[in-house]
């Protein structure tokens, strides 16, 4: 397992700090203990442009996840998701037309348009 702060490459997952305050704000809402939660980022097959985005709050860490720490905020992706991720920014948003994560994929060649499933 490796673990990167605050300084992103570019083939780190970067979190705004909009986006780490509302995963804090969640973390809060729920209970959990901030020391020990982790912010999982990855993705799945499925979706309408062939893979889906995951966004998960877990205390469960693999040896093989890469962590990165960025506003306080520790996320981890699995190697495979990584592949797909390398680069992408993760953002929240709270606009009149939506409220949510959103994220922006170097990676993908097309994405659907409600923006949670994309194409490589």
């Amino acid at each position: 397992m490796s673990t990167q702060t605050e300084t992103a490459t570019q083939n780190d997952i970067i979190l705004t700090e909009g986006a780490a305050r509302e995963v804090k704000k969640i973390v809060a809402e729920q209970e959990l203990d901030a020391s020990k939660v982790r912010l999982r980022v990855g993705v799945k097959g499925g979706g309408c442009s062939g893979f889906s985005y995951i966004l998960d709050l877990t205390e469960t860490q693999k040896d093989s996840d890469e962590a990165f720490e960025q506003h306080g905020v520790t996320m981890i992706c699995d190697p495979k998701s990584l592949l797909y991720l390398s680069g992408t920014t993760v953002d929240f948003k709270d606009e009149i037309m939506g409220r949510g994560f959103v994220f922006t994929n170097p990676n993908a060649t097309t994405s659907c348009g409600c923006g949670s499933s994309f194409a490589v």
